[in-house]
């Protein structure tokens, strides 16, 4: 999507380490008008297929997730990264390693939350390595709901995330698709 890529040429930061700061419009500050033109393109995406709930990962996933899930007119879920106190109940829950933060954690959901009516799209901000997104489709594959696919603002193609997902028979749709990226050379989108 072209929005999406001329976005990040104008804001995103690339740093050493393979990172890719979007935290001015997509991460810890949200340009809300733009994220919810983003949620009305997975809407225009997945729209046929009858979704009834959208889940993502805490922390950065809930704010996109809620903007998206607007025009569906359908509840967010979001997975916890630990059991709190106040959750209770049978959960389901799946372990996922993060990259960027270099730690591991267990995703939570109360299993009230999915049920094998719900018909779930995906939410996440990046998809590298798809450790977040293998976790939410082990969640749902507990609660034996049907995942309709996933929706990734920014997806970087090089490091094999998404030919994983799709592998295992998801519809992914990233609205920008990174080929290559390094401080010295920039970006370079998929075509």
């Amino acid at each position: 999507m072209k929005l999406m890529e001329d976005r990040i040429r104008k804001d995103g930061i690339i740093e050493d380490g393979d990172v890719l700061k979007v935290g001015t419009f997509l991460n810890q500050q949200l340009d809300t008008r733009f994220i919810r033109t983003l949620g009305e393109e997975f809407y225009r995406l997945f729209k046929d297929e009858n979704v009834t709930k959208i889940l993502t990962i805490e922390a950065s996933g809930i704010g996109l997730a809620c903007l998206c899930a607007l025009p569906f007119d359908v509840p967010v879920v979001f997975a916890k990264k630990a059991k709190s106190n106040n959750m209770t109940g049978e959960i389901y829950a799946s372990s996922v390693h993060s990259f960027t933060h270099g730690t591991d954690h267990t995703a939570v959901i109360p299993k009230i939350m999915l049920s094998p009516e719900d018909r779930v799209l995906l939410i996440d901000d990046f998809l590298a390595r798809g450790q977040a997104l293998h976790a939410l489709i082990d969640l749902c594959e507990q609660a034996g709901a049907t995942i309709v696919g996933a929706g990734v603002f920014v997806e970087k193609t090089y490091q094999g995330g998404g030919a994983e997902v799709r592998g295992r028979g998801v519809r992914v749709e990233s609205l920008a698709k990174i080929k290559s990226m390094s401080v010295e050379d920039g970006i370079e989108f998929c075509d």
